[in-house]
């Protein structure tokens, strides 16, 4: 009965988080479309099936997910092996990410694009290798007490070196190779064991040290793509690449047949359950083969790992019964109609709405919240990085309208961040990095991509390659900046405790 009261109360929690893309979606189509949805007691269904989903998947991570990662990292610390803890963070990472269904689509893509000079698997095994090479990076970072401000600094200006050497073919995908890599299940289980180890280890603080894992698995594909890039794809023509976007673009108008959608979504489970199996796999090997200890509440941590894998399924069913279909449709409808403005309107819209229902963003505020004694609270923080990934996207939105390069974006984008690390007090800073990694999963990315390519491919002159992606980058980066904003701003309010500046 315990168990049903926090479901009930979890799910009336998504209603309210799915209240947002409702109404714009509603607005929308009410007012500026002027048009009824053709199946809109199917959108209706799906919005009733994300729900479920979103509230299954909450409770399996409170009672599953957290758990298992928080228990992992308090044994390895307690066993004091480094060693084992550095492979088993790399593991996590590379194991959660090669099987990552968004990096297998855009892997697909682009090795499709490039006639066949990139290799989708060698790219996937590429950005599978960085994320894990990055969880290890910060899980070493936790070890030794740095402070991360010094290695995402450095990483960043790494970036934007890299940015000018690289073939502008090639820089929106990297740029967005960052917010693809960090999954639903991903990003709950490497902030459990962040700040597990941060717990664990004395002179830690859970707040300042715990946080900041995600941060690192978003920067390091960025780096690792543009320099693949930069060997494979900074020789030869473009014909071949335009040629396949327009293919791409073609492909995104095609609807599926009634079979098919019913296809797909019966293998959805399956697939989710790939997803979750390497994770799993790892978990299980150095819980019992390398601590060699049995799992406290076994059937319990079994359960959340079952609700946790239904609630996935159940929202992408709902996903794709419901918002993309219609999400892709108003996106098209805005782009071929004539004024500009209701296009960035709906993009910062979008991105607002679709932010505040992300599960992955969900589960770290949740964390934060706990984390900081409640000083900083997950309704607030959940506003503050829609806010950043709205105008994100609505500026992303702008920048393919008018055609203006990317990169000068993102720079300006990073120097604003740069700054804002040294303003703002030291316990957001972690949360914040973080913040761009969750934004980027499982409800924003489809839809975002979904706009961007919708707007290359509709506006003239515009390359759906070269100007559709890199929304997604927009969409990682703002959150960082609203965020600290918001740090700031607390700042001003409460004087900080001393234990929060140490």
């Amino acid at each position: 009965m315990e168990q049903l009261g926090i479901f009930l109360r979890m799910l009336r929690g998504s209603f309210t988080d799915l209240l947002p893309i409702i109404a714009v979606i509603g607005f929308f189509q009410t007012f500026i479309l002027q048009q009824v949805p053709a199946d809109l007691p199917s959108i209706a269904a799906g919005l009733l099936i994300v729900a479920v989903g979103l509230a299954l998947f909450l409770q399996g991570l409170e009672i599953g997910i957290f758990p298992v990662g928080e228990n992992l990292a308090q044994e390895f610390a307690r066993k004091g092996s480094a060693a084992w803890l550095l492979a088993f963070a790399f593991l996590i990472g590379f194991s959660t990410t090669v099987a990552e269904p968004a990096l297998i689509a855009i892997a697909d893509k682009a090795a499709v694009v490039s006639d066949g000079r990139i290799d989708a698997l060698f790219l996937r095994l590429t950005v599978a290798f960085s994320v894990g090479f990055a969880i290890a990076l910060g899980t070493f970072r936790i070890l030794a007490g740095h402070p991360i401000h010094y290695y995402i600094i450095s990483g960043y200006i790494l970036v934007v070196m890299l940015t000018f050497f690289v073939p502008p073919e090639i820089v929106g995908l990297a740029y967005d190779s960052g917010g693809v890599t960090t999954s639903t299940v991903t990003v709950p289980l490497v902030a459990a064991l962040g700040v597990g180890l941060a717990t664990s280890i004395r002179g830690r603080n859970p707040v300042i040290d715990g946080f900041g894992l995600i941060a690192f698995a978003s920067l390091t594909p960025m780096i690792f793509v543009q320099l693949y890039g930069l060997y494979e794809y900074a020789v030869g023509g473009t014909g071949a690449i335009e040629a396949m976007a327009q293919s791409v673009a073609d492909e995104i108008e095609t609807s599926r047949t009634i079979a098919q959608h019913a296809a797909a979504l019966l293998f959805e489970l399956v697939d989710v359950v790939k997803d979750v199996a390497p994770i799993l796999a790892v978990i299980f090997f150095f819980q019992y083969a390398v601590i060699r200890r049995k799992l406290p509440n076994l059937q319990r941590i079994m359960l959340g790992i079952v609700l946790v894998i239904l609630g996935l399924y159940a929202f992408i069913v709902g996903l794709e019964m419901g918002l993309f279909p219609i999400g892709e449709t108003m996106a098209l409808q805005l782009t071929e109609g004539g004024s500009r403005l209701w296009i960035y309107l709906f993009a910062f819209s979008i991105g607002f709405s679709t932010t505040m229902a992300e599960p992955a963003l969900l589960a770290i505020a949740i964390k934060v919240e706990e984390i900081s004694g409640g000083k900083i609270r997950q309704t607030v923080l959940r506003v503050a990085v829609a806010l950043g990934v709205a105008a994100g996207i609505a500026l992303g939105a702008y920048r393919i309208v008018a055609g203006d390069p990317i990169h000068y974006y993102i720079i300006a984008g990073y120097l604003v961040v740069i700054v804002l690390t040294w303003l703002s007090p030291r316990y957001i800073v972690p949360i914040a990095y973080d913040s761009g990694g969750v934004t980027t999963s499982t409800v924003t990315v489809p839809l975002v991509a979904a706009l961007g390519l919708g707007l290359a491919t509709n506006i003239e002159g515009r390359s759906p390659l070269v100007d559709g992606f890199g929304l997604i980058a927009f969409a990682s980066l703002f959150p960082m900046i609203t965020v600290m904003l918001y740090g700031i701003v607390t700042e001003y309010g409460a004087k900080p405790t001393k234990e929060e500046n140490a």
